[in-house]
Order: structure tokens, then C-alpha cells, then sequence
């Protein structure tokens, strides 16, 4: 079959994972049983082939496709490594696979790069609420990879990224991947809670804590009990809630407002923030020691325009997504995949989602050319009918206000966005939050009043 010694052949045929042996060329030596069920050959048909026309069904190595390559690493290095890459099985199914490489010398001295294929689970199962977490490029796969790695952690976890790159997926995945799956993930946007309410929302109440306070109320702490709290925007915290925040995250006891029992929370913290935390320390307006207890590992998620190549698999996956709602497929043309690829996304995978929302719209016959992708850039080309104010206020308290300040309620409006904006920094995501309108909805808002280049 080969010339390795029986020794190895033997430790090759136990790995209960599938076990590769490669050569200096690419080349499959040898194969143990498991790696010949996954890709549906006998050894003979495998021995002598090339590994990436195996695993990746192409013809070139994964580096030449942008991926990390572990038969690369450990030929040039002699040390192991670990790399998450995509495979396909004899099906043509993609799977997540990570890789485990190690130096392994023959009898002759000969350098073999043993690898170890560990799967990850198939795309299916990694299916969020939104979407799915999809992607190939190495900026992705990299983040994926840590984010697997630290969801068997018990640390907390702090996600930095941009807004709309998808934190509250990583979130989610990583419970997901946790010990704590099958548990309560309990999610909240502290950007949108008042400060007012901030202690009742987190820690819970008792019967008349407080005016027209009728019945007893978990709190997000109670309620995640055992699992995962997401604190999404943790930068907008007030400040003056942070300190009643670090306790319970020392101690684990805290007490419902208005109660006198002391309660117990047991849980996983993972928080995000598209902001430096560490500046928002400097300038006050974060305490440092919370900081440092909710920061024990970071992951930093690439925006889109760093995982460009994951722009065409994303859009399909949106657009099945889209369709799956409106009951009308559509798919894109090269056109229309070549005016995506060439956008940078400052809103990212959410601003993604919103084109392909109005591209699939405006298309008549389920095919998406380059005419039907507007951004926002594009906007004010849009044909538009007079437009109706959007109040984030009830149209009826809000003419009432406009009234007794001798305001139109544009003005109204106008002066409550930039009120907003000035608070808290101009973060747009977290106006839009508070306002209870989409970042697109405030966008035309800052558009219309000026507002835009604040």
C-alpha cells in the first residue's frame, strides 16, 4: 500500500477522526478509515491524489484560494498548527472543519504533514435567527475559529466590531458552542434602556417598589440564571448604573428593587460595543474596573469590506432568507454581484440585507441586475412621494409639544435627533434604538434635516 513503518500506520488507523498523511508535493500517502468514509473513497483511490482535490474539489492549493494553509505552516515551520478551514465531502456538502497539523517524520527523515480533521458542524446548524454566520475568507474564518475556541470558556467575552457586522450573532453562536447550550441567552441593548428603569430591567422588583408598580418582575439577571447574559452596547451603560452593575458581576448577589432577599445569579457575561471602552475610560465615562471585568477575552469581528469575498455566499444566503418571507425568489446576476463586491458597507451585513431587500423588489422577473442595487449613497435619487413625518413620539403628544413650544413638528423632531445625537456621541445605531426606527429610517431623517454630516 506504502512505505511507512506499521507503527505509524497503526496510530494513523486509530484517530477517530478522520487522519490524513501528506507529502512535501500535496500528495496523500495515507488515510485512515474515517477519512475514507467522509470523502466516500477506499484508500487506494485516495492514496497518491492530491489533498486539496480531495477535501477543497479544487485544483490548486487552499493558499492559492486566499485560505491559511497548514501543509504550508508546518513544511516551512517543522511546528504544529491549527487552522479552521471549509471541506466537502463526496456529496459536494460544505462542512466546518478545524485542522490540527503536525510535523511527522518517516523512517527515512522524510517530512509528512499529518493532519487531524476535527468537523464543526454543518452550516444548518449554525442557522441564527437573522441568518447564518456564512463565510470562506480568512478574516472570517480566523474570527470563527476564536470565537469556537473561547465559547468552551467560562471567561467573559468582549465583542468589538462595527455596527452591523453581526455581534449578536457571535453572541448567540457562542452559547451556542458553549457548555451552557440548551440553557437560558438571555439578550438586551443597553443603548435602550432608560436610566431610570436600568435597575429594574437588570436586577427585577418587588410588589409597589415603586408608583404604579402592581406585581413582582424578573430581571434580566434572574432570567439568564444558569446561562448567558448578552449585553449588547455595554459602552452605554450610564455611568451611574455601573457600579450596581459590577457588584452583581463580583459577587454574583444582588437584590430586586424594593425587595430585601438576597438573590444569586449564576451566569456566562458576553458583552459588545463598536467603541473603544478603553477611551471611554480615559474621558470618564466608563469605569475601569467593570472594564476589566467583562473584558477577559476579546474578539474583534471584520467588517464586511475585510471579508469581501464572502460578499456573493452571504447575498445568496440573504436573499433565500428574503425570499423564504415574501414567497418570491430571486438571484442575483453577475452584474449586480460585481456592484456589490465593489461597495465598502459602512453599515455592513445589515446594510447588505437592506439592499438586497429593495433590489428584490424592484426586480420584475426574480433576476437582480447592477440598476436594482441602490445604497445609500443613492438615496436621494429614490423617486419619493411627499414625505409623512415619522415621530418617535405619538403624533397626537407630539403635536401637543410642537404647539405649546410654538414648533412644527419637523422642528420638533429636528431638534430631538440632535439632542439624541450630542448625547450620546452621535452613535446612530443607538439614536435609531431609542427612537424605535431602522439606522435607513434615521438616515433619511439626517438627510432631510441636514443632519448628516454631524
Amino acid at each position: 500500500m506504502n512505505n511507512l513503518a506499521i507503527d505509524l500506520q497503526s496510530l494513523i488507523n486509530i484517530q477517530d477522526n478522520p487522519f490524513v498523511l501528506i507529502d512535501a508535493n500535496y500528495r496523500v500517502v495515507s488515510a485512515n478509515h474515517a477519512y475514507c468514509l467522509v470523502y466516500g473513497m477506499s484508500q487506494d483511490e485516495i492514496v497518491g491524489r492530491l489533498c486539496h482535490e480531495i477535501s477543497h474539489h479544487s485544483s490548486v492549493p487552499c493558499h492559492e484560494n486566499g485560505e491559511v494553509c497548514p501543509h504550508q505552516k508546518v513544511f516551512a515551520t517543522g511546528e504544529p498548527c491549527q487552522v479552521l478551514h471549509v471541506h466537502y465531502d463526496n456529496h459536494d456538502h460544505a462542512e466546518r472543519v478545524r485542522l490540527k497539523g503536525h510535523p511527522i517524520r518517516g523512517m527515512d527523515g522524510s517530512l509528512y504533514l499529518g493532519e487531524a480533521i476535527v468537523p464543526l458542524g454543518s452550516s444548518d446548524e449554525l442557522d441564527c435567527d437573522e441568518m447564518r454566520m456564512i463565510g470562506q475568507s480568512p478574516a472570517f474564518l480566523a474570527c470563527a475559529e476564536k470565537l469556537g475556541r473561547v465559547a468552551d470558556s467560562e471567561a467573559p467575552i468582549l465583542l468589538y466590531g462595527e455596527s452591523g457586522v453581526g455581534k449578536e450573532l457571535a453572541a448567540e453562536f457562542v452559547h451556542r458552542s458553549s457548555t451552557r447550550k440548551g440553557r437560558p441567552y438571555v439578550a438586551v441593548n443597553c443603548a435602550a434602556i432608560a436610566e431610570s428603569v436600568f435597575e429594574s430591567e437588570f436586577f427585577g422588583h418587588e410588589r409597589g417598589a415603586f408608583t404604579g408598580c402592581i406585581g413582582r418582575k424578573q430581571g434580566l439577571f434572574e432570567l439568564a440564571h444558569g446561562g448567558t447574559l448578552f449585553l449588547d452596547e455595554v459602552g452605554e451603560i450610564p455611568l451611574s448604573m455601573q457600579p450596581k452593575l459590577l457588584r452583581v458581576l463580583e459577587t454574583g448577589e444582588y437584590r430586586r428593587v424594593g425587595g430585601t432577599e438576597s438573590l444569586t445569579a449564576e451566569v456566562r457575561i458576553v458583552s459588545a460595543t463598536n467603541r473603544n471602552l478603553l477611551d471611554r475610560v480615559d474621558q470618564g465615562l466608563f469605569r475601569e474596573d467593570l472594564y476589566y471585568r467583562i473584558a477577559g477575552i476579546d474578539v474583534t469581528l471584520p467588517s464586511l469590506r475585510e471579508r469581501r469575498p464572502d460578499i456573493p455566499a452571504l447575498a445568496e444566503a440573504l436573499l433565500a432568507r428574503i425570499g423564504g418571507v415574501t414567497k418570491r425568489r430571486s438571484r442575483l446576476g453577475a452584474d449586480a454581484i460585481s456592484r456589490l463586491m465593489a461597495y465598502d458597507y459602512p453599515g455592513n451585513v445589515r446594510e447588505l440585507r437592506n439592499v438586497l431587500q429593495k433590489a428584490a423588489a424592484l426586480t420584475a422577473n426574480g433576476i437582480i441586475h447592477a440598476k436594482h442595487i441602490q445604497f445609500e449613497s443613492s438615496v436621494d435619487v429614490i423617486p419619493q412621494k411627499t414625505p409623512q413625518p415619522e415621530s418617535p413620539l405619538p403624533v397626537t403628544e407630539a403635536a401637543a409639544m410642537a404647539n405649546s413650544a410654538g414648533l412644527s413638528i419637523e422642528e420638533m423632531e429636528n431638534r430631538h435627533i440632535q439632542d439624541l445625537l450630542a448625547r450620546h456621541s452621535g452613535h446612530r445605531r443607538t439614536v435609531a434604538d431609542i427612537l424605535g426606527i431602522s439606522e435607513r429610517t434615521l438616515y433619511r431623517k439626517l438627510n432631510r434635516y441636514g443632519l448628516h454630516k454631524g
